[in-house]
């Protein structure tokens, strides 16, 4: 593990069996709660994707939300939510996912991603890549082009950059 990887991970807590027995959550929670801590992934993160043209970041329901508005305010972006189903008030694009414990679906405002946009997708975890590749699918069908994915976390041993084909993936830390 290297010394920015531990540093980070040192911010989250483990908790076991949760939500469903076999699964560990990572909760983000003492990360978000230390200052510090919270601004140095915001600055990493863009960062990562610094001199590219981005014209929207999208967060993932619920905690990308809380990672990809401070990114997109740091690189002059708009942000956009994806929302778990039903939880938008417009028109929507809709893609169903798998999860390592169950299956959802994501949706996005029609109007949210013009075509040839410039797209960057940010989320806390990167486990199976569910989420994540859903949340492509969803740019892609509005004709938006992703530049990237962010991730605070990446769970090594579930394969999820497997799912997201030939994307550049950029994570802070890896488990």
């Amino acid at each position: 593990m290297s010394a920015d990887t531990a540093w980070f991970t040192s911010h989250i807590r483990d908790i076991a069996d949760y939500p469903t027995p076999g699964v560990t959550f990572r909760d983000i929670t003492p990360l978000l709660g230390d200052g510090p801590a919270f601004a140095r992934v915001v600055r990493e993160l863009s960062e990562r994707f610094d001199g590219l043209h981005i014209d929207r970041v999208l967060g993932m329901e619920a905690r990308g939300f809380i990672l990809a508005a401070p990114v997109a305010v740091a690189l002059g972006s708009g942000f956009v939510p994806v929302r778990k189903a039903g939880k938008l008030p417009w028109a929507v694009v809709r893609e169903e996912y798998s999860l390592e414990y169950g299956n959802d679906k994501l949706e996005m405002h029609r109007d949210a991603i013009r075509p040839g946009e410039q797209v960057l997708v940010i989320d806390d975890v990167l486990a199976t890549g569910g989420t994540a590749a859903a949340t492509c699918r969803l740019v892609e069908e509005l004709g938006g082009v992703i530049v990237g994915l962010g991730f605070l976390l990446e769970i090594g041993g579930l394969n999820g950059r497997g799912r997201l084909g030939e994307h550049r993936v950029e994570s802070l830390a890896r488990y």
